[in-house]
């Protein structure tokens, strides 16, 4: 049986869910809710820190960590659809002359 969290770390909790739901769920502005919510209770938590809750503390990184795992595979898939259409994201933005340097070559979409 697992003792209570505290308020801090139940705010926590309940973010990183709604974070992982929000990337399973592919929507965006429940992953800033939910980001915003996380990074509220972390501020709490380290105004605060547990004390004798280290393993459900340790529990609540690998969920944190599980989740930017799946950010980051997020990312990589929105990368190369990105690349399919003609942009690339590894680019620079700027020539040495600080002008944006604009894509020239197009990739077609279809063929007609």
């Amino acid at each position: 049986m697992s003792t209570p969290m505290s308020e801090p770390m139940q705010r926590l909790s309940e973010a990183l869910d709604a974070e992982r739901q929000a990337l399973v769920a592919h929507d965006v502005h429940a992953l800033i809710r939910a980001t915003g919510a996380k990074l509220d209770a972390l501020r709490a938590l380290d105004k605060a820190l547990p004390v004798g809750e280290s393993s459900q503390l340790q529990e609540l990184a690998e969920r944190n960590r599980a989740n930017g795992v799946l950010l980051s595979r997020r990312r990589r898939e929105v990368n190369w659809a990105l690349r399919q259409l003609g942009r690339n994201e590894d680019a620079p933005a700027y020539d040495s002359k600080g002008q944006s340097q604009q894509m020239t070559a197009g990739r077609p979409l279809a063929v007609a």
